[in-house]
């Protein structure tokens, strides 16, 4: 147990007495938001994505879901779950839901002799009145052509709306679980890959190997170390995230805290892994940069992963930074609990395991 504190200290000591670690480990990525933010943190893009739900499946209400599709205005997917679709509308993923009820067809194939036009349920965001506005008048001029298809131009078809309060999220709000998630994959797979390289190289581990220290307790405390080093990093980040641009978590702290840790040590082992495969420190860091920049620009940490290509999100699945982001972000924006989480969990704790089997194959004292 001594050994293992001591050990913790001094790597702690270490960490303190370097200032580019100090620097590239607090104050850039901290100067990176902030910049980042006061640029492009109130910023939010409107369009008018909407989900259409058609309960008729009827001719004509294939036609409506039709016009929707074809429109140059409204860009609709379809669906027919109305609790997802309205969950995606309260976290500010969609800009409106529209319902086709059943006996919407038959309404308009009778040309509405009953007197009463079909309705259609049209839900939409109440914090985005702007988009919301301009949706409804999108979607009205498609009902209104709809119903001057039918005899003598009575109207067969209404659009009643409803306003649902999502999130109001501003694009700080989806930077900051990603500059997280950077931190702990840079301190953890570059910082372990350039530090136990350069020790193997300057005899620091053969001197150790022939103590009665374990393997066990030198890396456990290499991993503590780290994950207080990112528990004060985290902390640092989401209180001037806090301060200067009114960021919150609203979710819980402590799923918060357990994929910070899940995190810290799926990168460690990752970073153990190409300490053991650099032959120097030199190769250590462009081998440990080779995996984690591109990882910057495809997992989520930046830019929404749902917008890349098709081809590139299957990709991105399968890599742990954007699982990692993910966590972060519906935990502090959306409030997710950990239950909800428990795919990205079992990902990031899958690809824990599997990367400290290749590193104790891998791992080299000397």
């Amino acid at each position: 147990m001594n050994a293992y504190i001591q050990l913790t200290l001094a790597q702690l000591r270490i960490f303190t007495r370097n200032r580019q670690v100090l620097f590239w480990t607090l104050l850039f990525p901290v100067f990176f938001m902030v910049m980042l933010g006061s640029f492009l943190g109130n910023g939010s893009s409107v369009s008018l994505d909407g989900v259409v739900i058609d309960q008729d499946q009827s001719v004509q209400s294939q036609n409506i879901s039709g016009l929707m599709r074809s429109s140059s205005i409204v860009k609709a997917t379809e669906s027919q779950d109305v609790e997802q679709a309205l969950a995606l509308l309260k976290q500010g993923d969609t800009q409106f839901v529209l319902i086709i009820p059943k006996g919407t067809g038959q309404t308009i194939q009778n040309g509405n002799k009953s007197g009463a036009p079909a309705e259609l349920k049209m839900y939409y965001d109440e914090t985005n009145l702007s988009v919301s506005e301009l949706a409804k008048v999108a979607l009205n001029q498609i009902i209104d052509s709809v119903s001057k298809q039918s005899v003598n131009y009575v109207p067969v078809l209404s659009l009643k709306s409803e306003g649902v309060q999502s999130l109001k999220l501003r694009y700080i709000d989806f930077l900051v679980p990603g500059i997280l998630a950077m931190m702990i994959m840079s301190n953890n797979l570059n910082g372990v890959a350039g530090q136990i390289a350069s020790w193997r190289e300057r005899g620091v581990l053969r001197r150790m190997q022939s103590t009665t220290l374990r393997a066990s307790t030198f890396i456990a405390a290499q991993i503590t170390a780290r994950l207080v080093l990112n528990g004060i990093q985290s902390v640092i980040v989401l209180l001037v995230a806090y301060l200067f641009f009114g960021t919150q978590v609203n979710g819980s702290w402590l799923t918060l805290l357990f994929f910070v840790i899940l995190g810290t040590l799926a990168f460690m082992a990752t970073g153990f892994i190409v300490a053991g495969i650099a032959k120097t420190p030199e190769s250590a860091g462009p081998i440990a940069g080779f995996i984690s920049f591109p990882m910057l620009f495809v997992g989520g940490v930046f830019f929404p992963i749902k917008d890349m290509p098709e081809m590139v999100q299957g990709i991105v699945k399968i890599i742990p930074i954007s699982h990692l982001t993910t966590a972060l972000r519906q935990v502090m924006n959306v409030g997710a609990t950990f239950g909800s989480m428990w795919v990205e969990a079992v990902f990031l704790g899958i690809w824990l395991v599997l990367a400290f089997i290749v590193a104790s194959f891998t791992f080299k004292w000397e």
